[in-house]
């Protein structure tokens, strides 16, 4: 009945988050917070290779989304969130990608977009 139990009961803060729906491609919610290391580490990614902007997004997708229904059928999961990034098409990553976009202007200016 120390410490431990304490700590147990504490409720964790949660970071507010957006939704973005599209039509075909379902909602997709993203977190509305970053941590400074994770602000740090997406910053290390920029332009050093001329790939840096798919790796900014797939690194941006795997810290904010926190969920992605389509047709109904929530995912949740992160490796299954990620999964379904990577499996999505052409047309799903050009609004993923327009997505992250909007959400880094509203929710964190001070970061440059992919």
């Amino acid at each position: 009945m120390g410490k431990r139990n304490r700590q147990r009961s504490r409720e964790r803060l949660s970071a507010p988050a957006t939704s973005y729906e599209h039509a075909e491609f379902g909602v997709l919610e993203l977190r509305g917070a970053l941590t400074p290391r994770t602000r740090a580490e997406y910053a290390a990614i920029g332009g050093v290779r001329e790939d840096a902007w798919q790796r900014q997004v797939e690194f941006l997708f795997e810290r904010l989304a926190v969920r992605w229904t389509i047709h109904d059928l929530p995912i949740d999961r992160q490796q299954e969130l990620l999964a379904r990034f990577r499996a999505g098409s052409s047309d799903e990553r050009a609004w993923m990608r327009t997505v992250l976009r909007d959400h880094l202007a509203e929710n964190f200016p001070e970061l440059s977009a992919p």
